[in-house]
């Protein structure tokens, strides 16, 4: 890697870092990038570059919010950044990407891809389509919501998808007691899809891993669970267990995936690849059409976590303009 690209990566992770939630985000990333020796979204983008194109990407997100009152309550932080993450790698590698999700989130979940520019076909068709090349599709799959047939599942899914890489963003992880829980301590777990079981297989396997997240109790906090007992509230409650290979912090996950495909676009000279102000504007208006949730708020409305709007808007710009010496300038 050549100085200015490591300089690029290193401003990508203290951007996306930055506190303005008040979560401790920026211990975890102390933490992380101790344990990686890297950059984060740098190590990141490598990863999700190196797979052989056409091959099938697992990608995860959405977090059933208020599952004590409707499992068809979603989070608005998770499902755009997915979209983003998985438009990046149909454009870049042709991929294959199946998100595994619950059936109560996936035609929110389906909009907002569609709003990302990809077409949601079957399985059957969207694996046509990656070997075709001339569309951009993605497939869903759902996933059991408990324990034993979500453990049971797991090594028939990558059985039978065989994919070169997983992925997850904002995807609430198991605790030591096997809890899935909020960032207040509440018990998650119902209606929950146990995605973070196939997590632990593809880890057996050897099979790449890649894992964002912004609280402690998402897929690959596993890797860093002193951190965020230590500077996380209720930390030593929700600290998910699940490791990963390469776990990005971030403020809010949405920002993890777009610094991600940022990096992508430096180390390819793929303008396509960006994301933009524009399309994160259409891809949080589109999670309010569908009634995804601002969680800490409980109100249906395009702000994430708590942050407004326009502060997200800003990150994706400042994201492009930290690469922009990687892309001519211009």
């Amino acid at each position: 890697m050549s100085v200015e690209q490591s300089v690029l990566d290193d401003r990508l992770d203290r951007l996306i870092n930055i506190d303005v939630g008040g979560r401790g985000v920026e211990h975890l990333c102390e933490a992380a990038r101790a344990l990686q020796k890297t950059s984060l979204v740098g190590a990141a983008a490598d990863a999700l570059l190196a797979i052989p194109e056409k091959a099938t990407v697992l990608v995860t997100t959405g977090s059933v919010s208020r599952a004590w009152i409707s499992t068809a309550v979603g989070e608005n932080d998770g499902p755009a950044g997915a979209a983003v993450i998985i438009r990046a790698l149909v454009l870049a590698r042709r991929a294959n990407c199946v998100v595994v999700i619950e059936d109560t989130l996936a035609e929110a979940m389906a909009a907002v891809l569609t709003s990302a520019g990809l077409c949601v076909l079957p399985a059957d068709e969207a694996r046509a389509a990656c070997e075709d090349g001339s569309l951009a599709a993605v497939s869903l799959a759902s996933y059991p919501t408990e324990d034993e047939a979500g453990h049971k599942a797991a090594p028939g899914m990558l059985d039978d998808l065989d994919p070169a890489l997983l992925f997850s963003t904002e995807r609430v992880g198991r605790n030591a007691q096997g809890i899935y829980c909020s960032m207040r301590g509440i018990d998650y777990g119902q209606g929950r899809a146990r995605i973070d079981f196939v997590f632990d297989e593809a880890l057996k396997r050897a099979i790449p891993t890649v894992a964002v997240g912004d609280g402690g109790n998402e897929i690959g906090m596993g890797n860093i669970p002193e951190a965020v007992r230590d500077h996380v509230r209720f930390g030593e409650k929700i600290c998910a267990v699940t490791k990963c290979d390469h776990l990005v912090t971030a403020a809010v996950s949405n920002w993890g995936c777009s610094a991600i495909v940022a990096a992508m676009a430096a180390r390819t000279g793929d303008r396509r690849l960006l994301h933009t102000p524009e399309r994160e504007k259409t891809l949080l208006r589109r999670s309010v059409d569908m009634g995804l949730i601002n969680s800490p708020h409980g109100i249906v409305d395009g702000n994430v976590d708590g942050i407004p709007l326009s502060t997200h808007l800003s990150v994706v710009d400042m994201l492009t303009t930290i690469v922009r010496p990687a892309l001519g300038g211009a």
